[in-house]
């Protein structure tokens, strides 16, 4: 017989590291205990099960007990909650559902505990008609309430992906649906700019929204539960859904003599090894590296869980593998949009006194005269030196592969220089000869490299008339739709002929519908010898915002 390893914990980073482990080592003893039934499921998809895009409630399981044990020879033991650790005699107490308490011994431990929802002490959270979303068994209790015909409305405290997934899903059933969100915006990875996007996509699909307002009680009356916010509003529902974020599960391990952090993540180092000999720890329970700025962060996500568990399983077995931390690339659909980021926001950027550059572009997601193409709204955000901090793109089409693309060249350690000269598959259905990719990249570049300076959206809070000239270089149709107040029209094509309107006194602030017409203009005018900016995602950018 060989090494024995015990894994507390399945799902994407205990399962991954036990499949893992055995195609390493055929001779190993591998027991996995996990606390619920289910060993390996898609948490991920348990939102469309509820909104029913996935009828067939099997297709959430991953993996059975039975099936590990037949491809894998694990032992895989479900209603078995481990207790407690003691490391230094490297054994474990478990409490089973029928056996009661026993121990284990172990040559080598994974842990891999995962995440639960935050559920704080508010008056009245132990209602009946509140919910959270972890595993199946919640599924199951979401779904069965919802079902009931009596079920016409859902109020959801959390506007991060769970809360907005569900909130969709729930929409896809016929409730009415308000999210609730403490901040002032929803899907704290995207920026403001980019965001607004996002918040009006759910006020067409009939989704309200409560922001900048947290949750002062919960009742129940005869309509169901009533939710009181700090700002006075009350909001009537049928069902409430807890969804404001997660903490690690880790109480269990509170006098293990393994080192946790204030929050009670678990301390590993790029081999997934905590402080203590032979203990392992994987997936949302653990203290990661951001990938980008190097500080330690959380971040519980399924591919770094997946990532993870695979490093445990390579350095039990001898391997050198190492984590060299998470970007935070994540994605959300809604509705008919897509809206995914990777890397850092502006933001975290502020907070943390990061120098960088922002630019907007609006290109489609292929070829214009192909039909069926969509424009793709993507920001990237890059430091001084051109290094790719982050990306966040919103759109119908497309929107994955483009910061996919950008993601993986910020783990190469790319620059925007990179993602201009990057050759990308190219045919009228899926792209343009130029990707989007490539135009962010160029956009990029002229920041830069002082091809042009850019004002972004929320810089005409400080605009000032008396130094300060806006300009519309857009066609006087468009500028009749609508247009930045305090500005004048003077088309691109007739801007040559016009420079006596303007004021050579004052900086110039050009914007056309996406940008790119700016561009042309801020060009004209700096070799005319104005100073110029362009506004960078052009009115398009601008009036999601304002």
């Amino acid at each position: 017989m060989g090494k024995k390893v015990v894994i507390v914990g399945g799902v994407a980073g205990g399962a991954s590291a036990a499949a893992r482990l055995r195609r390493l080592d055929e001779e190993a003893q591998i027991i996995l205990f996990e606390r619920g039934e289910y060993i390996s499921f898609a948490n991920c998809g348990l939102p469309y099960y509820i909104g029913e895009s996935i009828q067939d409630r099997s297709k959430l399981i991953v993996q059975t007990p039975e099936m590990m044990h037949k491809r894998f020879n694990i032992d895989v033991r479900i209603q078995s909650e481990v207790t407690q650790i003691d490391a230094a005699n490297k054994k474990v107490t478990i409490h089973n559902r029928d056996k009661g308490m026993y121990e284990e011994s172990f040559d080598a431990l994974i842990l891999s505990p995962g995440a639960k929802p935050v559920k704080p002490p508010i008056p009245g959270i132990k209602s009946s008609r509140i919910f959270t979303l972890r595993n199946i068994p919640d599924t199951d209790r979401i779904k069965g309430f919802v079902d009931q015909q009596t079920t016409q409305s859902a109020v959801i405290i959390g506007g991060g992906f769970i809360g907005i997934e569900m909130a969709e899903n729930l929409v896809e059933r016929g409730l009415e649906v308000t999210v609730v969100e403490a901040a002032p915006y929803v899907l704290a990875p995207f920026d403001t700019d980019m965001v607004a996007f996002t918040e009006k996509e759910l006020y067409e699909h009939g989704v309200k929204l409560a922001l900048g307002s947290g949750v002062q009680s919960f009742h129940e009356d005869d309509k169901g539960i009533v939710v009181s916010l700090q700002n006075g509003e009350q909001l009537q529902a049928d069902i409430t859904i807890l969804a404001i974020g997660v903490q690690p599960d880790t109480a269990f391990l509170r006098d293990s003599g393994i080192a946790l952090n204030p929050k009670g993540h678990i301390l590993v180092d790029d081999q997934m090894r905590t402080n203590l000999d032979y203990v392992y720890a994987v997936g949302d329970a653990v203290e990661v590296t951001h990938y980008v700025h190097g500080q330690k962060t959380a971040i519980p996500l399924a591919g770094p869980a997946n990532k993870q568990g695979r490093i445990a399983a390579d350095h039990i077995c001898g391997l050198p593998s190492i984590y060299k931390g998470s970007q935070g690339t994540s994605i959300l659909k809604l509705f008919e949009m897509t809206c995914a980021s990777t890397g850092l926001n502006e933001r975290t950027l502020k907070g943390m006194q990061i120098p960088y550059h922002v630019i907007h572009v609006h290109p489609a997601s292929h070829a214009t005269y192909y039909p069926g193409s969509s424009p793709i709204s993507l920001k990237l955000i890059f430091g001084t030196k051109g290094e790719i901090l982050g990306a966040q793109a919103f759109g119908q089409d497309g929107v994955d592969k483009r910061i996919d693309v950008i993601a993986t060249a910020m783990r190469l350690k790319g620059t925007v220089s990179d993602l201009a000269e990057l050759e990308l598959c190219y045919a009228p259905p899926f792209s343009s000869a130029k990707d989007p990719v490539n135009m962010a990249g160029f956009a990029a570049e002229n920041v830069l490299f002082g091809k042009t300076a850019v004002w972004l959206a929320d810089d005409i809070k400080q605009f000032d008339r008396e130094k300060t000239m806006l300009v519309d270089v857009r066609t006087p149709a468009e500028y009749e739709k609508g247009s930045i107040d305090r500005a004048i029209n003077i088309p691109v094509d007739e801007l040559r002929d016009r420079l006596h309107e303007l004021d050579r006194n004052k900086e110039i602030w050009v914007f056309c519908q996406v940008g790119l017409r700016g561009y042309t203009a801020s060009r004209i005018l700096a070799q005319k010898g104005f100073k110029v900016k362009n506004l960078s995602g052009g009115y398009k950018t601008y009036s999601v915002q304002y």
